[in-house]
């Protein structure tokens, strides 16, 4: 099995969309591809099909039910906030050593995706991010952001903390945001120049399968 852990440089960059258009491409090739994200906020069960987990469970062809919510994402929690608060809002708190347990038990044949939740260092409970939960898998990163106005600096300083880290970056994926005022492939060149070694592509909106057989060709 191969996998990999897909983190981004915030929230609603595009993490479960690139996820979902490599499941989908790899499954078309006869590959078990697969997605697991462990930990999701924002959720509402009424609006399950829209969801995270919802859309990586259509990207694998299975049926949106209460058993495979809670296979594809076991810790959900419906306040759109930091896992940490939106489990203090429900008064829960997550257990990290559970979710680090819970992303090594999904071993199998095929490709894994390990999506996590929010940015490089979004806060899992008091003592944990999101960083600590990719060193302790130390998985080989797809790392996205966008096009937007302002995300070279939010960019290089997500990739200066995974570097700082010791990690692997498999690829960064520059992910066009709408309505972005700078080019994709000026940004992507931009950050090319500061990024020497890691591979980088521009991923455009509204994505063709080919633009994701691009992407899988680099694992």
């Amino acid at each position: 099995m191969s996998a990999f852990f897909v983190t981004a440089t915030g929230t609603d960059i595009g993490k479960t969309f690139v996820t979902a258009g490599l499941i989908r491409h790899l499954r078309a090739r006869g590959i078990n591809a697969r997605g697991f994200k462990p930990v999701v906020s924002g959720f509402n069960r009424a609006e399950a099909a829209k969801s995270d987990p919802g859309i990586l469970l259509e990207a694998m062809d299975e049926a949106i039910t209460d058993e495979s919510l809670d296979r594809i994402s076991p810790w959900r929690f419906a306040t759109p906030l930091s896992p940490d608060m939106a489990a203090a809002r429900e008064g829960r708190a997550l257990d990290f050593n559970a979710i680090v347990a819970a992303c090594r038990a999904q071993s199998g044949p095929g490709t894994l995706f390990i999506e996590g939740v929010g940015g490089v260092m979004v806060p899992l409970d008091a003592r944990h991010t999101t960083l600590d939960l990719m060193a302790a898998l130390n998985l080989p990163l797809i790392v996205v952001t966008g096009s937007y106005l302002g995300t070279i600096s939010h960019t290089l300083t997500a990739m200066e903390v995974i570097a700082r880290a010791g990690l692997k970056t498999a690829v960064l994926i520059v992910n066009e945001s709408e309505d972005s005022p700078v080019p994709l492939a000026d940004t992507a060149a931009a950050l090319e120049r500061f990024l020497p070694g890691i591979a980088i592509r521009a991923l455009p909106r509204q994505a063709a399968a080919g633009e994701f057989a691009n992407l899988a060709a680099l694992f």
